[in-house]
């Protein structure tokens, strides 16, 4: 069985092409670093990397027809580990629906891999660093999560798939040392400036002029105007629509006049176009909105289909971030884990929180204000209106899967164990401050794809590697 992954990888775990691939060279969950929570998002190297679990234990036993294809440092890949790896890719590009690469490729791709995990893990010995006990639970209680397996299910399904409790404990603990290394090593070598910004934005800036930069995503409203319409009957549909455009700039709500007065088969969705770049639009629609800013609306768009009220939803250079994002409002309760409250009674505590509220038998700002232990607990645990990435991604998973007015299981962090409601959504525009953040966390991903690339390439180098036979 493959484990569903419910984390992204990020590229910073290899260039882009191999962290891709290595999503589906991974056989169990990706976990993230820490146990995560809430945090500022004032950048993103504090955003845990997911980790990909090797699916054959280091020790295990060698087959009787099996036999070394590498060695690292003292240790050896056998030729059983890659292709067990190599089978388990395979499925889960099937279970895809993806095209199968070729087995040798894949072969060639997953002894890379352990030679450089091998070859990370001996350096993260040397230089001290060790996982406790209580992280490696943590680590399979969220494996067991992501997955929403019961423990005694997931240690079912791992004996069915070959792979001892132990042995996956194991794995855990190789993978968050891996990824304790990475980030101590790597992370502090990034560093992104004022000036990096700025001469990013200027450089979007300057390619904003060539129409395939340039992003737009507008709404319409159309007046059909028949063919063989007489005069008379063309005055009379553009005074109509003369008119729904008065209604619109007097406020009224575009996406509703959409449905009611639009004769476009899009007028269900309240008339909208889409994101698209401006190459992908009528030139006469380009004209039309060149000036205008968002939430701003053409004066009437003569066609050969008739009459158009064209409002900006959104307009940017590919490459910029946007101008208006998704808002989301939350609240939550948070229960920290000590010696008068096990970790299990907590989750236990805000699962029946969860059943009272769900059966309209307990308030959630009451439980908050009366049991939440953080700052938010005065307001009945009301974070308020929250941009994308502002929490950590572990939190921002579950607040993407609720609909407003949902409530979430419980959520082990770093902090404790939350209880999440999303309250309301809403588009809002993003200030200038908000939007050189997202740049500055923008360019700084990508500065860790190349520091990430030379670290690991500087172990590597480090690292006695026999090759032995290939992987057959």
């Amino acid at each position: 069985m493959i484990f569903r992954l419910l984390a992204p990888l990020p590229s910073r775990l290899a260039t882009h092409w191999f962290a891709s691939l290595s999503v589906c060279l991974a056989a169990l969950p990706l976990l993230p670093v820490q146990a995560q929570g809430l945090k500022p998002s004032s950048r993103s190297s504090s955003t845990p990397a997911p980790l990909t679990v090797p699916a054959t234990p280091r020790n295990a036993p060698v087959r009787q027809a099996d036999f070394i294809v590498a060695i690292v440092n003292s240790e050896p890949i056998t030729n059983h580990q890659v292709r067990a790896e190599v089978q388990r890719s395979l499925q889960q590009l099937s279970q895809q629906g993806r095209p199968a690469p070729d087995t040798n490729e894949v072969a060639s791709l997953v002894l890379e891999r352990l030679i450089n995990e091998r070859a990370q893990l001996h350096y993260a010995r040397e230089n001290g660093i060790k996982i406790d006990e209580p992280s490696v639970d943590q680590a399979v209680q969220t494996v067991a999560r992501q997955n929403k397996l019961e423990l005694p299910e997931l240690k079912r399904r791992l004996t069915a798939d070959g792979l001892e409790f132990n042995q996956f404990r194991e794995q855990l603990r190789d993978q968050l040392m891996l990824t304790r290394l990475r980030e101590r090593e790597v992370e502090p070598r990034v560093r992104v400036g004022d000036q990096d910004v700025d001469q990013y934005l200027k450089e979007q800036q300057d390619n904003s002029s060539n129409p395939v930069n340039l992003q737009i995503n507008l709404a319409q409203i159309l007046i059909i105007v028949p063919e063989g319409a007489s005069p008379a009957q063309v005055t009379s549909l553009q005074a109509k629509a003369q008119q729904v455009l008065q209604r619109a700039r007097a406020g009224e709500d575009f996406a509703t006049l959409a449905r009611e007065t639009s004769d476009s088969p899009d007028r269900a969705n309240g008339g909208l176009l889409g994101l698209r770049t401006a190459d992908r639009y009528p030139q006469l629609f380009v004209d039309a909105i060149a000036s205008l800013n968002v939430d701003g609306l053409s004066g009437l768009v003569r066609s050969g289909a008739g009459f158009h009220i064209l409002k900006v939803i959104e307009k940017r250079s590919v490459g910029l971030p946007p101008t208006t994002v998704t808002q989301n409002r939350a609240r939550h309760i948070l229960l920290r884990p000590g010696p008068q409250l096990t970790e299990a009674a907590a989750v236990a505590k805000l699962s029946d929180f969860r059943k009272r509220i769900l059966a309209g038998q307990g308030d959630f700002a009451t439980l908050a204000r009366d049991n939440s232990q953080d700052g938010s607990s005065a307001k009945g645990g009301d974070l308020g209106w929250a941009n994308p990435g502002q929490f950590v991604p572990e939190f921002e998973a579950v607040i993407n899967q609720l609909a407003p007015g949902d409530i979430s299981e419980p959520l082990i962090s770093r902090f404790g164990v939350h209880l999440i409601q999303l309250m309301d959504q809403r588009s809002a525009p993003l200030d200038p401050r908000d939007q050189r953040e997202m740049v500055r966390n923008l360019l700084r991903e990508k500065k860790l794809d190349e520091a990430y690339g030379n670290w690991a390439r500087d172990i590597r180098g480090r690292a006695y590697v026999e090759m032995r036979d290939a992987p057959q």
